[in-house]
């Protein structure tokens, strides 16, 4: 580590809470990175886990972001996000107004642009929010290889883009909002893909094309994507990725929806794409992984997409 890397892990305390599947990895890396990160999750397992690797336990999410310089939140949902920051309307006034001045809050939920907005407006004064929603699944988060999308003041990105960097790839998306318009578009492009993937599989298949060969040509053709390479396995070895779940495929497709009444054109991939995860919920319900969209191909089509190979769980990578 440089002389100026330790000057800023020494100048910077962090609070971090949500430790999920994404953000237990997220905070151990920063941990591993030399910050002194303070945690919080409602489960005491996720806890436990990120306390070994290093961090401090807080007993609750106010605990956790006294002291702090710089406060991270990884949740799944936006009505999370706005529960603990602005409070639950029982009289709780909400995390976000007991930040000290100079705080940064940087938010790495995928949530609502207006919701952001509304937050960073009621901040105390000399308290500031960043977003940075994140993509690249539960094996970039472990190993550092997140794409970050920042969006807020510059100011305050040039002084958090030095932790994120911990984190992965960091692309400044402009003023507060894009960060999460520009991760959702992403995320559009791969539910459109994900949704599309078995779909191509089964035509291969029923017209006399085995998989292996199948996959092999997608692979080395126009076809390719990350959704072939990255969650094809989860296909193949039947669990379907159940670390991310049809709820969340649905809650981002939702915020699609209103991200996509600012265009004056209809979307049909999108639109065709929200039925897709709409009808695997609806068969298989809304907590199983995102994949049972190609599951319920296989099953209507009577095909098996089971391959043979050495499927090491993207998570456990």
């Amino acid at each position: 580590m440089s002389t100026t890397d330790a000057t800023q892990t020494a100048d910077n305390a962090i609070g971090f809470i949500g430790l999920g599947n994404m953000g237990g990895p997220m905070a151990k890396r920063l941990v591993e990175a030399g910050y002194s990160v303070t945690v919080f999750d409602l489960v005491p397992e996720a806890v436990e886990r990120v306390v070994a690797d290093g961090a401090k336990p807080a007993a609750s999410a106010r605990e956790c972001v006294e002291g702090a310089d710089v406060v991270l939140t990884s949740l799944p949902r936006p009505d999370h996000v706005q529960a603990l920051m602005s409070g639950n309307g029982s009289g709780d006034s909400g995390l976000l107004s007991s930040l000290e001045p100079g705080t940064v809050w940087v938010d790495l939920t995928t949530n609502r642009k207006e919701l952001v907005a509304e937050l960073a407006a009621s901040a105390p004064e000399g308290v500031t929010v960043v977003e940075s929603p994140v993509t690249g699944a539960v094996d970039g988060a472990r190993t550092g290889n997140l794409t970050l999308f920042i969006g807020g003041d510059d100011a305050d990105l040039d002084r958090v883009t030095p932790i994120l960097d911990h984190l992965g790839k960091v692309i400044r998306c402009g003023p507060l909002g894009t960060g999460n318009v520009v991760k959702l578009v992403t995320n559009q492009l791969w539910f459109v893909a994900a949704a599309a993937l078995g779909e191509g599989f089964a035509v291969g298949m029923a017209n006399g094309v085995e998989l292996p060969t199948l996959w092999d040509a997608i692979l080395n053709s126009v076809g390719d994507s990350f959704v072939a390479r990255h969650d094809a396995p989860s296909i193949f070895a039947g669990h379907y990725d159940p670390s991310f779940s049809l709820d969340l495929c649905l809650k981002d497709l939702g915020l699609l929806a209103e991200l996509g009444e600012n265009v004056s054109a209809e979307l049909p991939m999108t639109t065709a794409a929200h039925g897709a995860f709409a009808a695997a919920a609806e068969r298989y319900g809304a907590d199983v992984g995102e994949l049972h969209v190609a599951k319920r191909i296989e099953d209507d089509a009577g095909l098996s997409m089971r391959m043979d190979g050495d499927w090491v769980p993207h998570w456990e990578k």
